[in-house]
């Protein structure tokens, strides 16, 4: 009985003219930019940091967020399917017999699309990009520009997965119950953990969280520490969701933790190590 269940069907296009669609992923996408530059700005006048530097910085966070989740999914997840074909990574297009690339100008090739991104390869290129950004536009530490963007990445965590949500993707196991979502569009005939929603709303949560400890607290004077507080806050709830999702790798399927929670460790305790660090003014 799933009297209890709620079942999903919900069409991942807003609209579809012509062949050119519009996703809800997309829109979520773009709503997350948009509030995240409205935001940003705000802390960038409370910083007394120009807006003009604001272009330089999303173009830093966009382009490493891309290629570090591309990545990410290539090397963590995916290896298997690239080492003989590096470059499917970055090429959109697979051969097949009798089939056509773009209008029929290049016989034997199908457009594929890019697919397949990870959140883990985004948490280690968005950093280093960042890195460049603070010393090449900001002439400020880089932990600075870090506690900064972890409140702005919560909420575009928060969107990310409510888009993933309208797809019916990357959701969770079977709850054994009555209770859950049945994603009727993957397929499923049974209620599952909508774990898009458990990770969407941790995130606005924490994104709460972060914007109030900078705006009504004294922490944001300690390098370091905002972001310390989102490391641990937004891996530990990676870790502790990722046991009722499905296996993103299927040959991993039995391993005690699987890929996601192997490594969010290493994030979680990078985040212990910078609250609990000294920073300059306390030495």
């Amino acid at each position: 009985m799933n009297f209890l269940a709620i079942t999903w069907d919900w069409n991942p296009e807003i609209f579809n003219i012509g062949g050119f669609s519009v996703r809800w992923y997309s829109l979520m996408f773009v709503i997350s930019f948009l509030l995240g530059v409205h935001l940003m700005k705000k802390i960038y006048t409370q910083d007394g940091i120009s807006h003009e530097k604001m272009d330089p910085l999303f173009m830093y966070t966009f382009i490493s967020m891309l290629v570090g989740m591309r990545l990410g999914e290539v090397f963590f997840y995916s290896w298997p399917d690239y080492q003989d074909n590096l470059w499917k990574i970055i090429l959109p297009f697979e051969k097949r017999e009798g089939s056509e690339m773009l209008f029929g100008l290049v016989k034997g090739w199908k457009f594929t699309g890019i697919s397949g991104f990870a959140s883990h390869g985004a948490a280690v290129a968005i950093p280093i990009a960042l890195y460049f950004y603070a010393k090449k536009h900001l002439q400020k530490s880089w932990l600075f520009i870090l506690d900064r963007m972890g409140i702005m990445v919560a909420l575009a965590g928060f969107f990310i997965r409510m888009g993933n949500f309208f797809n019916s993707e990357i959701y969770g196991k079977e709850t054994g119950t009555s209770f859950g979502v049945i994603f009727k569009r993957a397929g499923e005939k049974y209620p599952c953990h909508p774990t898009q929603l458990y990770e969407a709303f941790s995130y606005l949560a924490l994104f709460f969280i972060l914007w109030r400890l900078y705006w009504k607290t004294d922490k944001k004077q300690k390098e370091g520490y905002l972001f310390g507080v989102f490391m641990i806050a937004l891996w530990s709830l990676r870790f502790l969701i990722e046991f009722v999702k499905q296996p993103q790798v299927e040959e991993r399927g039995q391993w005690a933790l699987n890929t996601g929670q192997w490594l969010s460790i290493p994030l979680i305790l990078i985040g212990v190590w910078l609250m609990l660090r000294k920073s300059k003014s306390e030495n």
